[in-house]
């Protein structure tokens, strides 16, 4: 779920104002959103009881672990428009930037190291990738599925520069930690390293 996060860390950055902080009107917000007091508790992992209170004001703080959950799940439906809009653009016209560290490894000579060096890229993928990516991540698919669809695009675009170079080269592999931005704002972290 790294790369289902990382997209949804991007989105978030994108938000046009941010959601409300306190405790009573994130919980005035998840109602509105999910239409009742049981569906809200069952969402947070608290009674409805408690829900009710938080509405209330009657408690005006949550425990640490049910204040995370309720941001989580707050987060998560804040801005549906903003978030449409900004995966349009990106799948249409404006394409996905990662950035990965990532080690390469090559043949040498005898006597010469061919130890892999790690070097931080910071590559932009054309829409046809992003569109692959959200459609991908919206029809359930698993990270590795997705890992795939960006070493496909590392290896077309970084590496192969598109069929104007290294021909040759058959693998590209997602493995360690990279940032992703759609468009040209946000930033979040994504695994992903050439092979």
């Amino acid at each position: 779920m790294e790369i289902h996060d990382a997209i949804e860390r991007a989105d978030r950055e994108g938000f046009t104002r941010e959601p409300s902080k306190t405790l009573k009107s994130q919980i005035r917000y998840l109602l509105k959103q999910l239409g009742s007091v049981k569906a809200v508790a069952q969402e947070i992992g608290v009674t409805a009881d408690s829900v009710n209170r938080y509405r209330r004001g009657a408690r005006k703080h949550a425990r640490a672990d049910v204040t995370a959950k309720i941001d989580d799940a707050v987060r998560q439906r804040w801005q549906p428009q903003v978030r449409k809009r900004r995966q349009r653009q990106a799948a249409t016209t404006g394409g996905i930037t990662v950035e990965t560290r990532a080690r390469f490894g090559y043949t040498a000579p005898v006597g010469t190291t061919d130890d892999g060096r790690f070097r931080r890229l910071t590559v932009h993928l054309p829409p046809e990738y992003a569109r692959r990516l959200f459609d991908a991540r919206d029809g359930g698919a698993s990270d590795q599925e997705m890992r795939g669809i960006i070493a496909e695009g590392f290896k077309d675009v970084y590496f192969q520069d598109g069929g104007a170079r290294a021909m040759g080269l058959s693998d590209v592999a997602v493995r360690c930690r990279n940032r992703v931005r759609d468009g040209d704002s946000g930033a979040c972290c994504i695994p992903a390293s050439p092979v």
